[in-house]
């Protein structure tokens, strides 16, 4: 313990104690951590998300209630009483409709299937990569429904059975991009690139934090994306309210995503960076 106490005083100077082999490849992670972004990929060939169409009917409860202490004006909560029951799986419900518009076509007017045959097809769309969409004639197709709100709301335990474990949000593989700072250069590149993956039919999932603050880690699908006055609007569907959008602004002037005011975040500054778009997000 006295030799670490010693270690962090000192600043614990990496060019002593590191190899060199060490040194250089923190430091090209690093560099990696601040420019890397997803693949800039051209039209997907899909249409745009249409909502509440192609959105889950579903909810992502959360774990507390949150408010506004009214003296500091600071984010509070307290525990859920009684507990959720189904809930920490904001990014499984992100990648589900991501993985739908993707890989899945409704046929509303062919016969209905029973619940194991949708079952099936609910894990076949599960199984397959949120990175990439399939060709006309390999999507899993769904009859008796027109879209995947109607298909979830007739169905909510077998999505809730399907789509994903709650340790698949803490694992994402872009999480590690948080940790890192997000210049206003950095998130003037996401806006454009995120505002071509909706106007593509990509259907960005992003993820949305204040690291090092703890008021929000959460995920988002981008549904649509208008602009006025140097900033971007989009209206993003939110697992945690599938009832309406919410919209995630970007302030031109500032270079800074705000998030409007919802149940779980008191609303203001955030950082924005896609997901389920790369091998290394």
């Amino acid at each position: 313990m006295t030799g670490l106490l010693f270690l962090v005083k000192r600043r614990f100077d990496l060019q002593r104690f590191l190899p060199c082999a060490v040194r250089w490849w923190l430091g090209g992670f690093v560099l990696l951590a601040l420019v890397a972004g997803c693949a800039r990929r051209g039209p997907s060939g899909l249409s745009r998300l249409e909502y509440p169409r192609d959105t889950l009917a579903i909810t992502n409860e959360t774990q507390w209630v949150y408010g506004q202490d009214p003296v500091t004006g600071k984010q509070v909560h307290v525990v859920r009483d009684p507990p959720p029951t189904y809930s920490l799986r904001c990014f499984v419900l992100a990648r589900t409709v991501k993985l739908f518009h993707a890989h899945a076509e409704f046929a509303p007017t062919e016969p209905p299937l029973d619940e194991p045959g949708y079952r099936a097809r609910i894990r076949e769309v599960a199984r397959r990569s949120p990175r990439r969409s399939s060709e006309a004639g390999k999507r899993a197709v769904i009859p008796g429904y027109e879209g995947l709100n109607a298909f979830s709301a007739a169905w909510p335990k077998l999505f809730q059975d399907e789509s994903g474990a709650a340790w698949e949000s803490y694992v994402q593989r872009g999480h590690w991009r948080m940790i890192f700072p997000f210049s206003q250069k950095h998130q003037r590149r996401e806006v454009v690139a995120l505002a071509e993956g909706v106007r593509d039919g990509r259907s960005p999932v992003v993820h949305v934090v204040d690291f090092p603050g703890l008021r929000i880690n959460h995920a988002l699908v981008l549904l649509t994306v208008s602009e006025s006055g140097g900033d971007h609007h989009f209206q993003v569907y939110d697992p945690n309210t599938p009832g309406r959008t919410v919209e995630l602004r970007f302030d031109g002037r500032r270079s800074q995503f705000v998030l409007a005011p919802v149940p779980y975040f008191i609303g203001g500054d955030v950082a924005v960076y896609e997901v389920y778009c790369s091998w290394l997000k």
